[in-house]
């Protein structure tokens, strides 16, 4: 059998993004999300998710080109003064490996930003990163100690075959291989802990080396060669003109991500294929 997640990120981040979020779940075929509970909408889309029980939404954590939950102080400091991380994710990644005086306050930013959304009254079914940031080795660690707790059942096990997508599309090859190493290595990592945590994650993950570039021509071409079992797809949909997309996001096709998720021709190549459309919590989403 073939199934599908079709996940969006950055859920809050902007009206933008949560109006493009908001279509591709009510007229198209996105089965779940993941929300940025720094962002500036994110009154708006966690009230979107209260009553909307069925779009399933998990945490996308953000410790890159965000914004803290948590007030900071003190050194190592792990934002700006204006409470913003980095946006450069090498530079992030490097300082939370080797500066282990920011340890502790990664993991109270983590367990409050998880604590923010079952605040707000949702329920988190995943967990998710800004730039895939979660699958950082301490960040990891961490969030190990904290997903149990919280009722985190599923993962994103962020990783994607490169031989797949370069027979799909050959763009940023340097980059897609550096890519799809570092991110196998860290699945492999993680792996082992998650099963022993009991949580869940999806056979394979696309979306990690086109990312921003999820179009429905490209997303056709996915559906055409997807593998048997589960797979998670995630897109970035969005609705112009949005200030904060275009000044995070600039070389994104945020709408033609948002219409590869509410394209008839994508419903129609699903039920010809006989692929299950799912989210993690495995109910399904009727697209015919």
């Amino acid at each position: 059998m073939k199934e599908i997640i079709l996940n969006a990120d950055d859920f809050g981040l902007s009206a933008g993004a949560n109006r493009g979020i908001i279509k591709a779940w009510q007229e198209g075929l996105l089965t779940s999300t993941s929300l940025m509970v720094g962002g500036d909408a994110f009154e708006e889309a966690a009230a979107f998710a209260r009553a909307n029980p069925g779009l399933q939404v998990g945490l996308h954590l953000t410790l890159v080109q965000g914004s803290a939950v948590l007030p900071q102080g003190g050194l190592p400091a792990l934002t700006d003064a204006g409470g913003e991380f980095t946006d450069d994710p090498v530079l992030a990644g490097m300082r939370y490996f080797f500066l282990k005086g920011l340890r502790k306050k990664l993991r109270l930013e983590i367990d409050a930003q998880l604590a923010k959304c079952r605040d707000a009254g949702v329920e988190l079914s995943h967990v998710d990163g800004h730039l895939n940031i979660h699958m950082h080795p301490v960040v990891f660690d961490i969030l190990c100690e904290l997903m149990p707790g919280y009722g985190i059942k599923s993962f994103r096990l962020t990783r994607e075959n490169l031989t797949a997508n370069l027979a799909l599309d050959r763009k940023r090859l340097a980059g897609k291989c550096a890519d799809a190493f570092i991110f196998a290595r860290l699945a492999d990592r993680c792996r082992p802990r998650l099963e022993r945590l009991g949580i869940s994650y999806a056979g394979e993950v696309k979306g990690l080396l086109n990312s921003g570039q999820m179009t429905e021509e490209y997303l056709l071409r996915v559906l055409d060669a997807l593998g048997e079992g589960t797979t998670e797809i995630y897109f970035h949909p969005g609705c112009h003109p949005c200030a904060t997309l275009k000044r995070r996001m600039p070389d994104y096709q945020h709408e033609a991500e948002l219409a590869a998720l509410t394209s008839p021709r994508v419903r129609e190549k699903l039920a010809r294929a006989g692929i299950r459309l799912r989210n993690y919590r495995g109910e399904e989403k009727t697209y015919v």
